[in-house]
């Protein structure tokens, strides 16, 4: 691993690699500089203090890029792009040069031109190609021009306990990979004893609605699809009633899901902590939370690709550019993401920085984001598994199909929707005699009048 001397010279000769971007040394004719003629650029993303080894490496690693960068000067701010005051703060000139969006806000942004173009100034940046096309595709508009980066990503598995599945006769190196297996597997599990559940899911606070989504797609299935401009309900499919058929009978058929319904992440969090849950869907952050905060420990638990894998919801985070920033704010942004979020040398450090603090290394989480092909991707997972302080081979299933398997973000007003189809969960789990067309075809009407409305 290279020092950090060593680092930093690799970094600055990335820097001046990017051959659209403003070369190396002071901007004379920057849009926006400071008193000593260098490119002034704020971004958010800083973490609060309360997140004390966050917010130091945030810093460190601001410091770094500017003695790489010597004709830019970063003006870090806490927090995140929100949506319910982005728009009063880019009418204002309040909003930073560089901003935090989720995935789910990129395409909403690019529509009301609240996002700078920089496709010209990605065009030849450092593994630019080495960055999984369907993020990219995140922040690109019909006719493939870019606005924004991908910085980390994160996709729906199947999280399970692979103690239960031993005392269940289950091979935990063998985890299900169809809904049919999930649903055998759930039932052996629940017989183990009256307290154990099999499966769990949720269904409010717009969680069940967002589980309904990742099931959905799963199957192959979409909640929403767009024609000629406007978005549709597309979940009354059989896809839709297959996976809430196989819900309803796994609870009232089986009885492998309990009958305490109306749960939440943090129910299935400490059920699972406590050795009392086989399964449930999740991203791999959970881990870490069950780890830290429910007595779990890491060795207990596997992450399994989605069932079927006809898809998997996608999330994730990324950075875009202001609208209103210059073309020497444009090129320096792009470095910036590029060399703090999208450069393996600077995930090396993370991940020795991460060790050192005793922090979980080895999770398809950061600081090792899961955004990577080909041999930039090769690179991390070496590394991970060189550094790693858990146990990397509980995962292995997941992280190998996770480059082939169909990433599909949420849906439009997600959180609209989701509402709608939590009462469709909840009446699933809760109503043994749930008439699920009748169900689908309600929610249907009311997500097309969401969706119209709009």
């Amino acid at each position: 691993m290279p020092s950090r001397t060593g680092r930093r010279l690799t970094a600055a000769a990335a820097a001046c690699a990017l051959t659209l971007l403003a070369a190396c040394g002071t901007s004379s004719d920057a849009g926006d500089t400071t008193a000593d003629g260098k490119v002034r650029l704020d971004v958010n993303g800083q973490p609060p203090t309360t997140q004390a080894f966050e917010r130091e490496l945030f810093d460190e690693r601001v410091r770094e890029f500017e003695e790489a960068n010597p004709d830019i000067d970063i003006v870090p701010h806490e927090g995140f792009m929100d949506p319910k005051t982005f728009s009063a703060k880019l009418a204002g000139g309040k909003l930073e040069d560089v901003f935090y969006v989720y995935f789910t806000d990129a395409r909403p942004l690019i529509e009301k031109n609240q996002a700078a173009d920089i496709t010209d100034a990605v065009a030849d940046m450092p593994r630019r190609d080495e960055i999984q096309d369907g993020l990219m595709e995140v922040f690109q508009d019909e006719e493939g021009r870019q606005y924004g980066l991908p910085t980390a990503n994160y996709s729906m598995g199947l999280l399970y306990n692979r103690d239960l599945f031993e005392k269940a006769g289950l091979d935990p190196d063998e985890p299900p990979s169809t809904w049919k297996d999930v649903r055998a597997a759930a039932k052996r599990i629940a017989e183990l004893d009256e307290d154990t559940v099999g499966y769990a899911d949720f269904s409010k606070n717009n969680q069940g609605g967002w589980h309904f989504t990742a099931e959905l797609y799963s199957r192959g299935g979409r909640v929403a699809e767009e024609s000629g401009g406007k978005w549709k309900a597309a979940f009354n499919t059989p896809e839709g009633r297959a996976t809430l058929q196989t819900l309803h009978d796994m609870r009232w058929k089986d009885g492998s899901m309990g009958s305490k319904q109306l749960l939440q992440a943090e129910d299935a969090q400490r059920m699972m902590g406590a050795g009392n849950l086989g399964m449930y869907l999740a991203a791999a952050d959970n881990i870490s939370v069950i780890a830290k905060q429910f007595g779990g420990a890491y060795p207990d638990y596997g992450l399994a690709p989605m069932p079927e894998g006809g898809g998997t919801l996608l999330g994730g985070e990324g950075y875009m550019i202001n609208p209103k920033a210059s073309p020497e704010q444009i090129e320096a942004g792009v470095r910036w993401i590029q060399w703090k979020y999208l450069d393996p040398e600077t995930t090396e450090q993370d991940v020795v920085d991460y060790v050192e603090d005793d922090l979980p290394v080895g999770l398809p989480m950061p600081p090792t984001p899961d955004i990577w092909k080909g041999p930039a991707r090769e690179r991390i997972e070496e590394l991970k598994e060189g550094n790693a302080n858990v146990p990397v081979e509980n995962y292995a299933s997941f992280m190998a199909a996770a480059p082939d398997l169909p990433g599909v973000i949420e849906p439009p007003q997600a959180q609209e929707v989701y509402a709608v189809l939590d009462s469709v969960m909840q009446a699933v789990l809760t109503e043994e005699d749930a008439d699920i067309d009748r169900l689908l075809d309600d929610a249907e009407k009311k997500v097309d009048d969401i969706y119209s409305a709009s």
